[in-house]
């Protein structure tokens, strides 16, 4: 045996254990991965949403457990223009829906800074152009003094809204003394979850209403004979049964088509080595885990970041102000000097879809998060850094850790078909998600 063939059959060796290693590492990173979720969760089960159709693995109020017949008709109303007719001017009547601030392009937010519904004007490619109507006053808009969160996986979180004031169980059980008429808490005292007291509220909030007469004349009579038998006709075509409606649909809101999702089901081949690299950073080092510790990556609890708040990172915002409660955080709710400026942990899942961040909407990319998050220090000149979270530390990331957080972000958490959860009409046959004549022209409507 010549020296030359030695030298080559050496090369290969070595070539074809590179092949392998490269392919075993893979595996390494898929059992490593499977270690941290177990040992940070008890089960990799936990982080697994259920699909989105098996309703009755989806966590539900007993009062409104869900149905078909429910979430198709939520799925209607929640686009449908034709039940906002009780806006401040004859202009804005029948132009804006729920999906207009919760937009499914935009990963069920607004895309624009301020969600802006009765006296808005405007979508662009996906709700980014939505502006004020000149018609109306700034504080005649019906405007989001704070940045709308997103209703993904929203099922799994039992008080609602950033200071969690909507739902009388859970954390809310003996906050009593809270509960007022002026902004909604009151309805705590009907025994519903967060989602359904909210949307109670929201369809008040936000101008809209429901009636016999208009479910008739929209072309839903049927659907919620089918959704409510059990409710007596004088009771059936109310906001109650819109706002089950909606939030049976909402309720149905899962990402469990996302790489992550695929990967808790078996598939190692759904998350890339980039992504799992990401995900255990997640899960560890850079202790994501520790807030956005649900199924949905979201939790029941407020932390004080020191983000600026919507007045102060808004260039020109409507309807708020440096005296809007809602800055207060938690506390605007409790009235606790433990809560001031604590915000809930949001969801996680399609966040690369929209371009703002935070209860204020500070930050306009996933790297100026990570960079503030691992930065750790208050940007609000409201709150001190002594205010902050105790869980809310700096972060030792290398740049190359911090850009395989971002692939587990961006695209791991990544459920690229939500438009699943659109519909292909509504039964007004008007244009949706706005109605208005600018929306009209921008989203092709006849």
């Amino acid at each position: 045996m010549n020296r030359g063939w030695l030298v080559a059959l050496f090369f290969a060796l070595i070539l074809a254990g590179c092949s392998y290693e490269t392919l075993d590492y893979s595996e390494v990173l898929n059992k490593e991965l499977e270690q941290r979720l177990e040992s940070v969760a008890g089960s990799v089960e936990h982080f697994k949403l259920p699909d989105h159709d098996d309703y009755a693995s989806i966590p539900q109020d007993p009062r409104n457990p869900l149905t078909e017949a429910k979430v198709t008709l939520g799925k209607f109303l929640f686009f449908e223009t034709g039940i906002g007719i009780d806006a401040s001017q004859q202009s804005g009547m029948e132009t804006y829906s729920c999906a207009t601030c919760h937009d499914p392009k935009a990963a069920f937010k607004p895309a624009a800074q301020q969600g802006v519904a009765d006296g808005g004007f405007g979508y662009g490619q996906r709700g980014e152009m939505r502006t004020k109507n000149p018609a109306y006053g700034n504080f005649e808009v019906d405007a989001q003094a704070i940045r709308p969160l997103s209703v993904l996986n929203v099922a799994f979180v039992e008080n609602t809204f950033w200071n969690g004031r909507f739902g009388g169980s859970g954390i809310n059980e003996g906050t009593e003394a809270s509960w007022t008429e002026a902004d909604g808490t009151h309805l705590n005292e009907m025994g519903l979850e967060g989602i359904e007291t909210q949307n109670i509220e929201g369809l008040h909030v936000h101008r809209m209403r429901m009636t016999e007469d208009l479910a008739d004349q929209l072309g839903y009579k049927d659907l919620y004979d089918e959704a409510f038998p059990e409710f007596d006709e004088s009771e059936r075509y109310s906001v109650m049964t819109t706002s089950f409606a909606i939030s049976a649909y909402i309720r149905s809101l899962i990402t469990d088509k996302a790489p992550f999702q695929q990967w808790l089901r078996g598939n190692k081949l759904a998350l890339t080595d980039g992504e799992i690299k990401g995900a255990l950073l997640f899960f560890g080092k850079a202790r994501c885990f520790t807030c956005h510790q649900g199924p949905g990556l979201s939790a029941v609890e407020f932390h004080a970041l020191g983000v600026k708040d919507l007045h102060q990172a808004h260039p020109n915002p409507l309807a708020t102000s440096a005296d809007d409660i809602r800055n207060l955080g938690r506390a605007g709710f409790t009235g606790k000097e433990e809560d001031m400026f604590a915000f809930k942990v949001p969801q996680l899942y399609n966040m690369k879809d929209n371009p703002f961040y935070f209860h204020g909407g500070s930050k306009t990319s996933l790297e100026e998060v990570v960079d503030y998050k691992s930065k750790a220090e208050s940007e609000n000149p409201n709150v001190d850094n002594s205010q902050l979270s105790p869980k809310f530390q700096p972060l030792d990331l290398s740049d190359k850790e911090k850009k395989h957080l971002l692939e587990f972000l961006k695209h791991g958490l990544y459920d690229e078909d939500l438009d699943r959860y659109v519909p292909k009409f509504i039964m007004s046959g008007n244009c949706f998600p706005n109605n208005d004549v600018r929306s009209k022209q921008e989203l092709g409507c006849n």
